[in-house]
């Protein structure tokens, strides 16, 4: 099995000592058959020759015989370990995983990919809800006993029953560990026993499979995700079911399995989509209590719509989505658009903003007549945090900052940093930060 790791935008060898050509191309055809990839994989993994070029996607593609671990660009995490630290932290945040802190030392070890890493939690967790009990739900049967169980059918009874009175026809509920939710479970537990590379990782599913032995085994294309109801009597099973949407390929536009191939199983995710997922995870929480109401993905405002000679209230073309907004009294004070790229230099003093996303951000203003936007990068390790620029619009009175947050360092310090800038969008009133100090 030839493995190897690379960060976001950088390239790994094709040839002696690295992925023969066989193997490179197996790869490209994973990444061109993934769910987000566009019609030649390129914005996924582009073909080199002799060497592979990794895009915006971090994550694991696997085929026979090779993977190619995509570990994203943090600024000071601890070497390759710290960064799938970090990112299997963001991963947790963004998609609601629960990861327990006694995962996080396996997370430092070098041997263990992303994939190995999110299968052993999958395998820890499940282990330690089967061994609590499994859901299970009542189902209606009918038998003919030699006792009397729930209650008597008198119809069936007194025709098919007539000539044996040795036997009662009964009625009675059953309880039945055979649900939807398990099925998922038993067919998660036997793709990752496919994938999985630790031997301890590798007991623990064995011993899974034979504890879900009466759990029946269903292909992929036919399990029964619409009828799987989380509720009050499994709710701890809810993270676990989303971890098995991950692993299965069933998780929003994240993940991609191909059920004919068997030996790859891939799972990318857009860093730019992860970072504003987390942002705005932690940013809900940052403002808990402040009676500032955090959404993602809100607004829906459309920019045009049919031209009449007075003022256009709503349009009906071309919706919006901004990132998030920060809503207070029903209203929605500030915007915050995240960029998982590092801010070029400056030497126009523009801030180091793309033209496209300044334009962005003024619509936003318009359409959301909204006082307070703010782009969010993430920071430069030892470049410091907080609102780095701060511009007014032409023709108004909005405000445009730039702005960093620090995603290497711990989490609490990063929700910290996110309050200090969702406080400063909701008042108004701002501190900015050069070169680390703060000048009012």
């Amino acid at each position: 099995m030839t493995h190897r790791s690379t960060p976001e935008w950088q390239s790994v060898a094709v040839g002696q000592g690295s992925y023969t050509r066989v193997q490179a191309d197996a790869l490209l055809t994973a990444a061109r058959a993934h769910p987000l990839a566009n019609r030649t994989g390129t914005n996924v993994l582009v073909d080199g020759g002799r060497q592979l070029h990794a895009r915006q996607m971090v994550g694991v593609i696997a085929a026979p015989g090779c993977s190619l671990e995509i570990l994203p660009k943090i600024d000071g995490a601890d070497g390759e370990a710290g960064v799938r630290r970090r990112l299997v932290r963001m991963l947790d945040v963004a998609l609601g995983l629960d990861l327990d802190l006694g995962v996080a030392a396996s997370m430092a070890r070098q041997d263990e990919t992303l994939l190995d890493v999110l299968i052993r939690h999958f395998a820890d967790g499940l282990l330690a809800q089967v061994r609590r009990g499994l859901p299970r739900r009542y189902l209606q049967c009918e038998d003919d006993l030699p006792a009397l169980r729930g209650r008597l059918d008198v119809g069936r009874q007194f025709t098919r029953n007539i000539v044996r009175p040795d036997r009662l026809a009964c009625r009675f509920d059953q309880l039945d560990p055979d649900t939807p939710l398990m099925r998922v479970m038993a067919a998660a537990v036997v793709t990752c026993a496919r994938h999985a590379r630790g031997a301890e990782t590798q007991r623990r599913l064995v011993e899974l499979r034979h504890a879900l032995t009466d759990i029946p085994l269903v292909p992929l294309a036919r399990l029964p995700w619409r009828d799987v109801r989380i509720d009050r009597s499994n709710r701890r099973w809810a993270s676990l079911f989303t971890l098995a949407k991950l692993l299965l390929g069933r998780h929003w536009q994240d993940t991609g399995h191909d059920a004919a191939n068997p030996d790859g199983l891939t799972l990318l995710f857009p860093m730019n989509d992860l970072f504003e997922a987390y942002v705005a995870a932690l940013l809900r929480r940052a403002m808990a209590g402040t009676g500032v109401e955090v959404s993602a993905q809100g607004g829906g405002l459309h920019c045009l719509g049919r031209h009449t000679g007075e003022v256009l209230e709503h349009g009906t073309h071309f919706a919006t989505r901004p990132d998030i907004l920060l809503r207070q009294g029903g209203k929605v004070v500030a915007i915050i658009d995240t960029k998982w790229k590092r801010l070029a230099a400056d030497p126009l003093g523009k801030g180091g903003v793309q033209q496209g996303d300044v334009y962005q951000m003024m619509a936003y203003a318009r359409l959301y007549r909204c006082p307070e936007l703010m782009l969010l990068y993430p920071a430069v390790a030892g470049a410091g945090e907080g609102v780095r620029r701060a511009f007014g619009m032409a023709g108004g009175a909005e405000r445009l900052s730039i702005a960093t947050v620090d995603v290497g360092q711990g989490e609490a310090a990063v929700v910290d940093g996110l309050r200090a800038l969702g406080r400063s969008l909701a008042s108004g009133r701002q501190v900015l930060v050069d070169n680390g100090l703060a000048t009012a």
